[in-house]
């Protein structure tokens, strides 16, 4: 029997494909607990229809992405900071930080876990790169000056 996977099951398919299993296993295990349908004409075109749905949402979310990326290589962050002589801080600037002057002064909410540093510990400007898709990278600029 042909059926259409609803959500992935060990060892047998994964969401979304069509496989030819047995009569019994299909009604008794995969069609009574509602991991899969059987395989009609209706349901493999709302089958193709979420795919549809999917890859639009999918470029959707890539363009959004791609113009977050464009505003925030636009912008500067201005966190102050306690330093000592030479210019080093006293502790660090953390990404949490970032995200929070950022969310502040721009009004432009990003993870914290999204920026890949490892934490500022001097004063001036810093490039601290944001992952914002998985083909999507930007570059932030954070300027971190001498609180009074």
């Amino acid at each position: 029997m042909k059926v259409v996977f609803l959500k992935d099951v060990k060892g047998k398919g994964k969401k979304g494909e069509v496989k030819n299993v047995a009569d019994g296993y299909a009604h008794n295990f995969l069609i009574k607990n509602g991991y899969a349908v059987e395989a009609t004409k209706q349901a493999m075109s709302q089958l193709e229809g979420q795919k549809k749905l999917e890859e639009k949402n999918a470029a959707a979310e890539l363009e959004a992405a791609k113009n977050l990326k464009e505003q925030l290589e636009k912008m500067e962050v201005e966190i102050k900071a306690k330093a000592g002589e030479g210019g080093r801080l006293f502790g660090s600037i953390s990404t949490k930080q970032i995200a929070e002057a950022l969310q502040k002064t721009h009004g432009i909410k990003i993870d914290k876990r999204k920026m890949e540093s490892e934490g500022i510990r001097s004063l001036g400007y810093t490039n601290v790169p944001v992952k914002l898709h998985h083909e999507v990278k930007a570059t932030l600029k954070v300027h971190v000056v001498e609180e009074a």
